[in-house]
């Protein structure tokens, strides 16, 4: 699992790559929690809240940032971060999943969105999936 965090003008953007399509995208919700919490989903390995959220989209991609968009509402709604997946089904149009994390009383960054501006997952020359996620803040 690899997160790298990178320059963009007015938005923040995350590189991820895991092994697997699954891992891919438990990476993202940790780099995305770390973001709206500096540092947190790297320090904590044992969490307060869990939500249930299934998407359905057109294709990794799409479904990768639906999911993110979801899982980012409903932290909003529920003033907390999320860090942990566990992926109950996962195929090119539905995800399943139960979602851990903690509740904050603020957040150091407000994400505005989850933007499909740069995202493409694809299996790169070391056989490990990745994508590029640009957040507008």
């Amino acid at each position: 699992m690899i997160i790298k965090y990178l320059p963009h003008t007015a938005d923040i953007r995350m590189a991820i790559e895991s092994k697997t399509i699954k891992g891919l995208f438990a990476t993202a919700v940790k780099g995305m929690g770390n973001i709206l919490k500096e540092g947190y989903c790297d320090q904590r390995n044992v969490f307060s809240k869990s939500i249930r959220i299934t998407t359905h989209s057109l294709d990794y991609t799409s479904l990768l940032i639906d999911f993110l968009s979801d899982v980012l509402s409903l932290g909003y709604i529920e003033n907390s971060v999320y860090c942990k997946l566990e992926i109950e089904k996962l195929s090119k149009k539905t995800i399943v999943a139960k979602a851990f994390g903690f509740h904050v009383d603020q957040f150091d960054e407000e994400i505005k969105a989850v933007t499909h501006h740069e995202a493409n997952i694809l299996k790169n020359k070391r056989k490990k999936w990745e994508t590029c996620i640009v957040f507008d803040i």
